[in-house]
């Protein structure tokens, strides 16, 4: 990789990571702002449907083309439900019940089933001892969150598990956006993937009779506005990147630092508990990150055997 090209590299890196850590930060508080004030499901279809429009409509903008075989529809049906229908669904109506801050504690698990999950496939990525003890620190911090009194919170034990499998299915369908090979750039298969899954919540909304709920609701739509733009179509489109040009482990950190960036939004908006465990969970948490993201030799040599494969297979610099 030239100078150039490896600055290029960097400077795309620190901004995906910036938008993917300050956004989806914000948005467990302000989906829970939404999901209190319109129908769960559908508020999260329309919004997923409505950020598919406005992504596809700026791919074809740039003159992008939606090529579709029976192979490309595959990926993008197994790819809306997994990271769309399943985890969207789950969360929105888990978050009626579960606090913006515990939601976002949970979903640091999904760092520890990347990297496992990144262990096999085409794309196969070893997990290093100090990765391991990184990760395992991260989610150690973590789970000081989770007792906030020192004990474990026991309310609502079922829709936490509904989040955790929600993590479950999103880190399995992110490990399989980076081995799949697809004929779409990054912004095109983004755009029909949030669309299909959204057309998927809204049907499920529909069918759970939401329609009956809908009505008008400043809150609920300036939440649903934020989340179409910024976390549906800045965030996400910045993950996908990432998930295909870095390092499984290092694409997991957001699942650290979000819960920071949430804990903090939710004890200063929506009065949520911070307390003394949860300020130390944080401190290791980002104890666990600094040891996975510290710069080693792998990780050059790593970026480096990513551009060459996407000078090679030009899909690998987008969504698959």
């Amino acid at each position: 990789m030239s100078p150039t090209a490896d600055s290029s590299h960097r400077a795309k890196l620190i901004l995906c990571f910036a938008a993917v850590y300050l956004i989806w930060g914000s948005t467990y508080l302000v989906a829970s702002i939404g999901v209190h004030a319109l129908p769960p499901i559908l508020f999260g279809g329309i919004r997923f449907m409505c950020a598919g429009v406005l992504l596809g409509l700026t791919a074809l903008a740039l003159g992008r083309r939606f090529e579709l075989d029976a192979t490309e529809w595959r990926h993008l049906f197994i790819v809306a439900v997994g990271s769309v229908l399943i985890p969207n669904g789950c969360t929105n109506w888990a978050m009626q019940y579960v606090a913006s801050n515990q939601t976002a504690i949970l979903n640091a698990s999904a760092a520890l089933w990347i990297a496992m999950f990144a262990t096999q496939g085409r794309r196969a990525h070893a997990l290093d001892r100090r990765t391991l003890i990184g990760l395992i620190i991260g989610f150690a911090g973590a789970t000081l969150i989770v007792w906030p009194r020192g004990r474990l919170q026991t309310h609502n034990f079922g829709m936490q598990l509904l989040i955790l499998l929600a993590v479950f299915v999103w880190s399995a369908t992110t490990v399989y956006i980076r081995n799949v090979h697809s004929k779409l750039d990054l912004l095109s298969f983004s755009a029909l993937q949030m669309f299909l899954g959204g057309l998927m919540m809204t049907g499920t909304g529909l069918a759970l009779g939401e329609a009956s709920e809908w009505h008008w609701s400043t809150p609920g739509f300036i939440a649903m506005a934020y989340l179409t733009v910024a976390s549906s179509c800045i965030a996400y489109t910045a993950f996908s990147w990432l998930a295909k040009n870095t390092t499984p482990a290092l694409v997991g950190t957001y699942s650290y630092v979000n819960p920071a960036i949430a804990a903090v939004l939710g004890w200063w908006f929506l009065n949520e508990q911070l307390g003394v465990n949860q300020i130390a969970g944080m401190a290791v948490m980002f104890a666990g990150v600094a040891l996975v993201s510290w710069p080693q030799g792998d990780e050059k040599r790593d970026s480096k055997r990513l551009s060459e494969d996407q000078q090679k297979d030009p899909s690998t610099a987008g969504c698959g």
